[in-house]
């Protein structure tokens, strides 16, 4: 059934109303009609089955709900992942992949040994793309919250902003890591209420950390974890770590 994400104020009693992108790609794009059904989010983890009763040309869509729900598709504990800056169009792959495997907040950043560098002209443009890349995704696995894409930050704002999670994951292939399932099964702990604490994801570009990144990691909290005995590639290493606390959460 085709997913929508909108906000609080376009629900009125039972009725929700689709503007914009949304409105066209219902009419013109799925060629809906009044009576079709579709799936509307809140973004706050609601979600509504509702049915098509009018159509305002392409600009608007008129839905009637038919019954509310919890989404069940959201992780049990925030996850945040903070990718340093690959080549080409990586981002994109791991923006998507992150949100299919419910990560909650995308944070790329800048670190010493990224190719790419940050072009403020194009940023505003680029992170409106990755928020779309990061909305299609959440859409398509049945997300119930639209996960955040932020704009590119540096190494000690990332850092900062790592620091308000619980746990606090410092990917890392160097000496001196615990293994990751270590670390999960001793501090990604469920609490009373069937809750986790969140969880953050730090992982380098292709030329990975310098020392100097990783020291002051470790002072700002942040616990060096390997991911095995191989080494994987930056695309391929948030995704990785995202699986184990998805089964460690939700699995195990």
């Amino acid at each position: 059934m085709p997913r929508f994400f909108i906000r609080q104020q376009q629900i009125d009693n039972d009725t929700v109303r689709l503007v914009g992108d949304d409105a066209h790609h219902i009419a013109r794009s799925l060629r809906m009609a009044v009576g079709d059904e579709l799936t509307v989010c809140d973004m706050q983890g609601n979600q509504y089955e509702c049915v098509v009763e009018s159509f305002e040309d392409d600009k608007a869509v008129n839905a009637r709900i038919i019954s509310r729900s919890h989404a069940d598709t959201e992780p049990r504990c925030k996850i945040t992942l903070f990718q340093a800056l690959p080549k080409g169009d990586k981002l994109d792959t791991v923006i998507q992949k992150a949100v299919e495997c419910g990560a909650c907040e995308i944070v790329p950043f800048e670190s010493e040994r990224c190719v790419v560098r940050v072009k403020a002209e194009a940023e505003e443009r680029k992170t409106e793309r990755r928020c779309r890349i990061a909305a299609e995704a959440a859409k398509q696995s049945g997300r119930g919250i639209l996960p955040t894409v932020y704009p590119t930050v540096s190494f000690d704002e990332m850092l900062r902003m790592a620091s308000s999670s619980t746990v606090k994951l410092f990917c890392y292939e160097g000496d001196g890591t615990q293994p990751l399932g270590k670390v999960l099964s001793e501090r990604l702990v469920k609490g009373e209420q069937g809750e986790y604490p969140d969880v953050c994801v730090v992982i380098g570009s292709e030329g990975g950390f310098s020392l100097d990144e990783v020291r002051r990691a470790v002072e700002a909290g942040l616990v060096p974890v390997g991911l095995g005995k191989r080494i994987l590639r930056t695309e391929t290493a948030p995704l990785f770590a995202l699986s184990c606390i998805v089964f460690v959460t939700e699995l195990n």
